[in-house]
């Protein structure tokens, strides 16, 4: 390769990265801040930190909001913290979920469960969410998930089957995070990763209903031959463990958006994160229509 060549590249990477850092595309999607309540901020994912750090800026600086009305968590991969002000930064694992992260999304969680119906719950999500945040099923434990996470990186399945069985082994993905803030108002700007940006796969969708199933977990399993600890096995076939569902109430004041980053699917290819099983179909999260890849039964 060329010196120019590499200076070209070096150029477009630097270029879209930019294009998606929070400082460039965050601010415009932040909504008003509570008229009377508290302001909690829970981020997770490798932008966690930096998402966080301008929001917190934004409702500090822009909108005058006071301080000691903000409150929250970003827990984000290790070498990605950066300062804040109102919010807690906490490093954790990334692929492979660590004690950090358990720690941090029980924090989180707390603080979802204190939100009140006058709070305004901010979720900011970006890739890497689905190994920071890390709340076992119960009868789950940090082992059981770090050896789930391994297997699922190792058999070579695609982001959403991965997301489907976290999803399903989770006390805070698959719209558990919005049933524990509920009756709160919750906004939840998403940075995507993901072909296709659905909502329900950015960060294994804390806060969006999960159209997946057990069933569909299992089959995951079954499909790409994965040995997994027995309580992992209990876990999948526990109907405790089922993920809220569109039309769910808890998801009435829910809402979720996304800065227009380029995105990383083609109309001309199916995005590598389509599980086997799934087609395409349109459907809607909060007040926006996106094209995403919905389940269907998984071959037999």
């Amino acid at each position: 390769m060329t010196a120019a060549a590499r200076d070209f590249l070096q150029s477009l990477f630097r270029t879209a990265v930019a294009a998606a850092h929070p400082v460039s595309c965050l601010r415009p999607h932040l909504p008003p801040p509570p008229a009377s309540g508290r302001l909690l901020i829970l981020a997770a994912g490798k932008a966690g930190a930096s998402m966080a750090q301008v929001a917190e800026g934004y409702f500090l600086e822009e909108r005058q909001f006071p301080g000691n009305r903000i409150s929250g968590i970003a827990v984000t991969r290790r070498g990605y913290a950066c300062p804040t002000r109102c919010v807690r930064v906490v490093e954790a694992g990334h692929p492979v979920p660590d004690a950090a992260g358990l720690a941090g999304a029980a924090e989180t969680l707390a603080l979802a469960d204190s939100a009140a119906a006058h709070d305004l719950v901010l979720v900011l999500i970006s890739g890497g969410a689905s190994a920071n945040w890390i709340a076992p099923a119960p009868g789950v434990s940090l082992a059981d998930k770090q050896s789930v996470t391994r297997a699922l990186l190792a058999c070579g399945a695609a982001i959403a089957e991965i997301n489907t069985v976290r999803k399903h082994l989770s006390r805070i993905k698959g719209g558990w995070l919005a049933q524990r803030a509920h009756p709160a108002q919750v906004v939840t700007v998403g940075i995507s990763d993901v072909p296709g940006d659905d909502p329900a796969v950015i960060g294994s969708g804390p806060t969006v209903p999960d159209p997946t199933t057990l069933a569909q977990a299992r089959e995951i399993v079954t499909l790409h031959r994965l040995e997994l600890p027995a309580a992992v096995t209990r876990a999948l076939r526990e109907r405790a463990n089922e993920t809220p569902k569109p039309g769910d109430p808890v998801f009435a004041r829910a809402s979720f958006t996304w800065p227009p980053v380029r995105r990383m699917s083609s109309a001309r290819s199916r995005p590598r994160s389509e599980p086997r099983g799934m087609k395409a179909s349109s459907s809607a999260v909060g007040s926006k229509a996106k094209r995403a890849w919905w389940p269907l039964p998984m071959p037999k």
